[in-house]
């Protein structure tokens, strides 16, 4: 299954190649024919100044025109292959970018470093976020709230009910897979604080900054003037220089008008310089979202009404390219004497502040919940194998053919494991590097997936709603004057207190107390287990220590025991990674030393 997905990314990555190399052709055939253009107006106008007779410089005046209004029609041509092939560009890394994923590459999207957080209950030990961590296999997110979400999706607590939810609204975004791609290829390579600065200016000061084009006579004259300027003009064809000087006075007043109102009209356009293109595709992006029938009640509750927000978007692109103009001193300094074009925008932006802002930003934050959920839904369709979970009400954490998504499938050694239908210790112990600290961190991983709505690197999957407590990597800090020993006296703290205040929390331990000697250790290790049972808090605790092995005597209701062994062929060592029933009773610690040279006697 997994090579059919990769197959066809393989297809679409091929043909998406031979498009853009078509399409570069194609643009630089129209560089040429610029170029041929170019050197025709030349030619033209050399014979036009050259002209002996009236008819000749008719003539060459025709023809001067022509290469000018090819040269247009080439231009808008070649800009539109262009603004082609830069999607198609987009859409090609995006492709690229997912048969690196499934060939065990970086993902070309953000690793999540910046949620890092080694005091979180679980996401350190469970490589959550950073590199090489379950965040990085899943994000397919640029806007900063997708990215938001998606962490909080992969940290924070959740409920049955959304959980639920999520599923339904990742399976319909799965039978619209495919578009997805060109859905993230809109929003790829923009600014993503631009689009955020935009957000604050239209929630934020720019109504205060509009106030100015509120005076009615400022207003009634810029919307008259282009008729005033015809008028002029064409009055000025007839009657010549009176109404020209009249020109010349209205150009005098507009320049002196745009210099007056200046820093308001600066406060205005900040913000939405160059903002354009990056909100036209934020426009396509939404309108995605509108068009489908989307049945998932999750999806539907983002959308606060049924109102066409990409419209409303597009309408704000339109006002922006206008004021863009500016951006050119020449057409902005003509288009200002001539149209007062700035108050112009600046009154079209009013205008359109005041009808459509309010929808803008459920719309645009609404690319960042879709994003989060495409995201998860790429993940389930390149791994078609993996199943969603079923969520119960019943105490359950069961699994068939439980494997680490961040292993290679080619690597990963799957174990089934039932907890029981009741809160138990159970205590794996086994050999170094035979598993037991892999094993739990499958567990948990595949837990924070399927609170997210995700599936799970398993067959099948049941599950209750648990807090997830875990004590794996626990690291001293110079910086702190903290040693190993206190950085586990800290994480145990930690873990008792949540178990006191959540209402179903859920150990990890792998190797309790290694900050101390082997009695405090074991004695410590027995009163957690111990505290444990007592509260009824299910715990899986992998340990080297055998002895703690023998609670299941004491506590045969409450404590299982497990255990991942190897197997010694001719003095070497074979490592299945299978989980057993039991503890275990073959260790690998004395081999080991030998084999660097130490031998006990």
């Amino acid at each position: 299954m997994l090579n059919t997905v990769e197959n066809k990314y393989q297809l679409i990555v091929k043909q998406l190649s031979e498009q853009i190399a078509s399409l570069k052709k194609q643009i630089n055939k129209f560089s040429i024919l610029r170029l041929s253009l170019l050197l025709a107006e030349v030619v033209f106008f050399i014979f036009f100044v050259s002209a002996k007779t009236d008819l000749l410089t008719i003539i060459g005046g025709v023809l001067l025109m022509l290469p000018v209004a090819v040269f247009i029609i080439v231009v808008k041509k070649q800009a539109k292959i262009g603004k082609l092939l830069t999607e198609k560009e987009n859409l090609l890394w995006i492709y690229e970018n997912e048969l690196s994923v499934l060939n065990n590459k970086p993902n070309g999207y953000n690793n999540g470093s910046d949620f890092e957080d080694e005091l979180h209950p679980y996401t350190a030990d469970l490589d959550i976020f950073g590199q090489f961590s379950l965040y990085a296999l899943i994000n397919r997110n640029v806007t900063k709230l997708g990215k938001i979400k998606l962490a909080e999706s992969l940290a924070k607590p959740i409920f049955k009910p959304e959980i639920l939810a999520r599923q339904d609204a990742i399976k319909e975004i799965l039978t619209y897979i495919d578009d997805t791609f060109s859905f993230r290829a809109k929003l790829k390579n923009h600014d993503v604080e631009k689009i955020e600065q935009i957000k604050k200016r239209l929630n934020g000061s720019l109504a205060s900054h509009l106030a100015f084009t509120k005076n009615v006579l400022l207003r009634s004259y810029v919307k008259a003037l282009p008729f005033l300027m015809v008028a002029i003009f064409t009055a000025g064809f007839f009657l010549g220089d009176a109404a020209w000087g009249i020109l010349g006075i209205l150009l005098f007043v507009h320049a002196g008008l745009t210099f007056y109102f200046s820093k308001q009209i600066n406060q205005v356009y900040h913000g939405f310089s160059g903002g354009a293109n990056l909100l036209a595709d934020y426009a396509n992006a939404i309108k995605w979202t509108e068009e489908k029938q989307w049945k998932a009640n999750y999806i539907t509750e983002l959308f606060s009404s049924k109102h066409k927000v990409s419209d409303d978007i597009k309408g704000l692109v339109i006002i922006i390219q206008a004021f863009d103009a500016r951006l050119n001193i020449v057409v902005g300094a003509l288009l200002n004497f001539l149209l007062l074009w700035d108050l112009k925008c600046s009154i079209r932006l009013d205008e359109w502040h005041q009808q459509s802002s309010s929808h803008i930003q459920n719309g645009l934050d609404r690319i960042g919940y879709f994003e989060e959920l495409i995201a998860i839904a790429t993940f389930a369709h390149n791994y078609p194998n993996y199943v969603f979970p079923t969520i119960t009400d019943d105490f359950a954490l069961s699994g068939k053919e439980i494997g680490h998504p961040l292993i290679t499938s080619q690597k990963r050694i799957n174990n089934s494991f039932d907890i029981g239908n009741s809160p138990t210790v159970n205590i794996v112990t086994g050999s170094n590097m035979a598993g037991k600290s892999t094993f739990l961190r499958t567990i948990g991983i595949n837990m924070v997936l399927a609170y997210a709505g995700a599936p799970v690197c398993a067959t099948e999957m049941n599950l209750s709603i648990f807090s997830i407590n875990t004590y794996m990597r626990i690291k001293d800090s110079l910086n702190e004057s903290t040693s190993t020993f206190k950085a586990e006296l800290n994480r145990l703290k930690m873990i008792l207190n949540h178990v006191t205040v959540q209402e179903h929390p859920l150990v990890l331990i792998d190797e309790m107390l290694r900050g101390t000697n082997s009695h405090d250790k074991y004695m410590g290790s027995k009163a957690f287990i111990e505290k444990m049972i007592s509260s009824n808090t299910p715990t899986l605790f992998a340990t080297h220590d055998l002895s703690l092995s023998e609670l299941e005597t004491i506590h045969r209701e409450k404590v299982a025991n497990y255990h991942f062994d190897i197997q010694i062929e001719n003095g070497e060592m074979n490592f299945d990674y299978k989980l057993k029933h039991g503890s275990c009773t073959i260790f690998n610690a004395a081999i080991l030393l030998k084999e660097i040279g130490l031998s006990a006697t």
